[in-house]
């Protein structure tokens, strides 16, 4: 028995222990980062009997890849120490929400794979809300203010200045208190008046300079309509609505830190339950913008084809581009929680991917620049069907039918008709194999009147079937190809960084300036094996992931059809972020 713990805290020690032993031996012996140290500090001295985050979006616009890293954390706390989240949206500016992005979160949330306890919205608590600011109006801690931004802004003085004190901070509780009623009324216009907290013009956190709490908005709001034309700033409603749900730990990113004296004050004054606020380091990414704004003017401007261009770091457009919620959950983890910024580089996350997408994704053969190869001894009229896995790294993976006839497709660049020693795939006189088939042996090709070859001769050797080859042939390549007869037309769409430039917090000039023009490469008729369609038909939670044999991985495109088939890239095979950290 340890003497210095409570009772509830010492069971829910040993639960925690007996889940814990369950884990793998490498899981358990992970360091914990310093938030599982709060908590579990938390659980132990009995200030809470379980804990409850929350994830707070403000529904302005689409989820991105940091926020995937900010559900990854608060989800995943509360599961692994047996609490709940909550997810609530913060829509206290109606001039920018809307049911659109609050869709597409819920949406997002879920495809990440986590449910939340309660859907809550700042908006229920609107009238809650107002009742705190008469309360504070009332013992005299804010007041209502009639100077302009420009005014209350020189008030705000500088870091290295105190502020001064606003004409209309002396007014009485009892004339604060009409003029705030009559901004709810409607009485007065947008920017006419605002509720301001009164802490301290002279304090060295500028936030706490008697910071605004409310402004007037008449503008239509997506749950409330037009009941309220007064809206609380994200600093007066945060913290409040924490308390209001007894959120135990508040999980914010590092920019908040300055706000937290802020909302310890307020809840402080108020006397509500205190909640409390903890800072983790946002994620930044290379050759990738995180702010919102910047990512609606890519929308905006027509830079991209919307929020679920792939190309865009949203969870939709990362999504329609191929990534797993699997491989993004992978990323989180493997990037961690830390107390300071930093860079992350982006082929991490293309490697996470990477890594899932090979143990899952089928393979099948796409040529994306063809040329007709044709077997010249191969019987006429002949099609063979020969078995292929479906993915050798998946045991159960089974096997799929692949048609091979005497005339193929394989890739330009699979051909040289002069070629150096170490060219290992095919040019006159030289021998391949053709993936899963057989030897064959180039005897001569035709080229147009431009040099360009237009059709390669081969001969096949029979006793080379992959799987029992007896000709005794040493090929040293081996190529993908497609049956010309069976080809399926497809739409193929590779990707680059939307950006050219790694660090776009220091790049020079605006941020567009950087966009890559040759961020999308479009192939529209590669050629395809059938077997690439079979599945297309499956519901959206089923459609599966493609391994192109020496491209790269590939997912069906939300433009696709069954007449004009659409694939993404989402990585390429080659893994150039082992490649750097080797280094």
């Amino acid at each position: 028995m340890l003497p210095f713990l409570k009772p509830a805290a010492i069971t829910r020690l040993l639960i925690f222990k007996k889940s814990t032993m369950s884990e793998s031996a490498s899981e358990v012996r992970t360091p914990k980062n310093f938030l599982e140290e709060i908590i579990e500090r938390d659980l132990a001295d009995g200030r809470h009997e379980s804990i409850l985050t929350r994830f707070p979006p403000e529904p302005n616009g689409y989820l991105h890849i940091g926020h995937a890293k900010s559900i990854t954390v608060n989800f995943g706390l509360a599961k692994k120490y047996g609490g709940a989240t909550n997810l609530r949206f913060d829509d206290t500016n109606p001039v920018t929400e809307s049911v659109e992005y609050v869709e597409s979160i819920k949406r997002d949330v879920k495809w990440l794979g986590y449910e939340w306890q309660q859907e809550l919205y700042a908006s229920d608590y609107f009238e809650q809300l107002f009742e705190f600011a008469l309360q504070l109006i009332r013992a005299g801690l804010a007041y209502v203010d009639d100077s302009t931004s420009e005014e209350i802004a020189a008030q705000k003085g500088t870091p290295t200045q105190p502020g001064t004190d606003s004409p209309y901070r002396s007014r009485t509780p009892e004339e604060n208190e009409d003029l705030f009623r009559r901004m709810r009324a409607g009485e007065f216009p947008d920017g006419a008046r605002i509720l301001r907290a009164k802490i301290d013009m002279a304090s060295p956190n500028m936030h706490m300079r008697d910071p605004v709490l409310y402004r007037i908005k008449h503008a239509h709001h997506h749950r409330t309509g037009d009941s309220w034309c007064i809206y609380p700033t994200y600093d007066f409603a945060h913290g409040q609505s924490d308390s209001i749900e007894k959120i135990t730990h508040s999980i914010c990113t590092l920019e908040f830190v300055p706000h937290r004296p802020l909302y310890e004050w307020l809840i402080e004054k108020l006397g509500i339950f205190p909640s409390k606020q903890f800072e983790f380091a946002r994620l930044n990414m290379t050759y990738t913008i995180m702010s919102k704004r910047k990512l609606m003017q890519l929308v905006n401007e027509g830079h991209v084809a919307g929020w679920d261009d792939p190309r865009m770091p949203t969870i939709s457009g990362l999504r329609r581009r191929g990534y797993t919620p699997e491989a993004i959950r992978e990323f989180c983890a493997r990037i961690s929680v830390a107390k300071r910024d930093n860079l992350i580089d982006v082929s991490l996350l293309e490697f996470c991917a990477r890594e899932h997408l090979n143990r899952t994704g089928l393979r099948r053969m796409v040529v994306f620049d063809p040329v007709k190869l044709v077997i010249t001894n191969w019987p006429q009229g002949k099609t063979e069907l020969l078995e292929s896995e479906n993915n050798p790294e998946d045991t159960e993976g089974g096997d799929r039918q692949v048609p091979f006839s005497g005339t193929l497709w394989i890739e330009q660049e699979d051909f040289m008709a002069d070629a150096p020693r170490k060219f290992f795939r095919l040019s006159p006189g030289r021998s391949v194999r053709l993936k899963s088939a057989y030897i064959i042996t180039c005897e001569d090709y035709v080229a147009d009147e431009n040099g360009t070859v237009t059709e390669i001769r081969c001969t096949y050797h029979p006793d080379s079937r992959s799987g029992s080859d007896t000709s005794g042939i040493k090929a040293k390549g081996t190529l993908h190809w497609v049956s010309a007869e069976h080809a399926v037309p497809v739409e193929v769409r590779n990707y680059d960084r939307l950006f050219l430039v790694e660090d776009l917090a220091t790049a020079e000039g605006d941020f567009l300036d950087h966009v890559n023009p040759d961020s999308l490469i479009t192939i529209p008729q590669a050629m395809a094996e059938p077997g690439l369609l079979d599945d297309l038909a499956a519901p959206d939670a089923n459609r599966p992931h493609f391994q192109f044999m020496r491209k790269g991985y590939y997912f069906e495109d939300d433009d696709s059809t069954p007449e004009k088939p659409v694939f993404n890239q989402t990585v390429g095979l080659r893994d150039t972020w082992a490649k750097v950290n080797k280094k």
